[in-house]
Parts: C-alpha cells; sequence; structure tokens
C-alpha cells in the first residue's frame, strides 16, 4: 500500500510519499506560503518517482489541529486529490503525528504535544505508546499554558512550538517532564505512519467527508485579539 502524505498545518509545509518500509519526505519552511509551494512540491514528488495518484492508495493530510489557512489548504487540496482520482482520505491529527514524530527521531513512548495556538492559548494533549500504537493520557485541548491538564505520573517528553513560545508550558509541565525538544515539528512521515494502518482498516473517508480538526470553536480573530497574541 503507498500513499501520498500532506502537512501544512504548521510553518512547515511537507509531502510524503511511502508505503511504510520507505518515506520520501520533503519539507521546507513555509511561513505563509502553502497554498504557493505545496501543488508543485506534489508534482515534484510524484514526478520524481514516476508515479500518478491512480497508482496510489490514498491521500492523508494533517488534519490539525494548527494554523487554520494551513488546515483548511492540506485538506481541500487532499480532497481535490482524492474526489479526481477516486481515492480515500484519512485525516490525522497533528498532535499524535508530533508525539509519533517524537517516537521516531527520540525513541519518546510517553509524549506532551504542544503547538502554540496564538491569543495566549496552546493546543494539547499527551500521548503513552503501547509498542503498537498511541493512546490519550490527556485530550486534546486549547488552553492557556499555565492551566494545561498534567498526566499522573513523570518521565515524559515535552515536544512542540507550545514550549518554545510560552515558558509558562515548561513550567507548568515540569514536575512531569524528563526532556523537553521545542523546536520538533510534526513531520508527513509520521502522518504517513500512523495513516496506513487506518487505511488498511478500512477506515479512509470519500473526500466529500474529509474535514480538519480545529478544536478551537472561534477560528477567526479580530485585531486586538492578534496583537494581545503577538504581545507575548
Amino acid at each position: 500500500m503507498r500513499i501520498l502524505v500532506i502537512e501544512t498545518s504548521t510553518e512547515t509545509c511537507a509531502v510524503a510519499l511511502g508505503d511504510g518500509g520507505a518515506w520520501d519526505e520533503r519539507s521546507v519552511v513555509a511561513g505563509n506560503r502553502h497554498s504557493d509551494l505545496l501543488l508543485p512540491m506534489i508534482r515534484g514528488l510524484l514526478d520524481d518517482h514516476g508515479a500518478t495518484l491512480a497508482q496510489l492508495d490514498g491521500v492523508a493530510f494533517g488534519a490539525g489541529p494548527g494554523a487554520f489557512t494551513g488546515l483548511r489548504i492540506a485538506c481541500g487540496v487532499a480532497q481535490g486529490l482524492g474526489l479526481g482520482a477516486g481515492l480515500p482520505l484519512v485525516g490525522v491529527s497533528t498532535l499524535e503525528a508530533l508525539a509519533e514524530t517524537a517516537r521516531q527521531r527520540h525513541a519518546a513512548g510517553k509524549v506532551i504535544a504542544a503547538l502554540d495556538a496564538r491569543a495566549q492559548e496552546v493546543y494539547a494533549a499527551a500521548y503513552r505508546h503501547d509498542g503498537m500504537r498511541w493512546h490519550q493520557s490527556v485530550a486534546p485541548a486549547v488552553i492557556g499554558p499555565a492551566a494545561v491538564m498534567l498526566p499522573e505520573d513523570g518521565g515524559w517528553m515535552g515536544v512542540g512550538s507550545g514550549f518554545a513560545a510560552y515558558p509558562a508550558l515548561r513550567e507548568r509541565c515540569l514536575p512531569v517532564l524528563a526532556s523537553c525538544e521545542p523546536t520538533l515539528w510534526p513531520t508527513a512521515t509520521a502522518i504517513g505512519t500512523l495513516a496506513l494502518p487506518r487505511f488498511a482498516a478500512g477506515q479512509g473517508v470519500a473526500a466529500r467527508d474529509a474535514a480538519p480538526i480545529y478544536l478551537r470553536h472561534k477560528v477567526a480573530l479580530t485585531s486586538a485579539e492578534r496583537a494581545a497574541g503577538r504581545a507575548r
């Protein structure tokens, strides 16, 4: 089974092609240029492998939470590709993908994943790996850094831009943290790794049924709210 993966929920624009045994990932720090970069990156990746969408088994995408515009781009492009080629889609939580990235790069099995949600909030969750799959220890939420719910035990790795943006988050988590890597981002390879067993289990959905995961009900901020979020 070979799938295409799209990830634009953070500052990174990433695509990957793989089957679980081998992945080819391309990523760049995009800023706000995801819409300009994504389709050329997909075309280049497929061309380099002599592959067409019709030869694939599905399209996976980072469903969020994350940047609102980035989530819409990933979901919209995945829907367009899936609809045109008749492929199923799987949306993967970017927080779970962040935990999987920590497992792949640092052999972490207990991860507190936190992304900067702006407006003095983070998207945060805690995941524990049982050797086969991830389980939620703390459910995903959008919350103030000093109010993040903590697991009951210690030995956790904190990862993600939330730890870089808010010192209060590290202070809050310090009693349970064994290490912290604030520069880690969810990778397309991690999303693909999590999506493959879902495709194999028949959990892919039709393109029209795919949707982002926002967590925050209010996705558009006023100018004052945006300014408050920048004034950290």
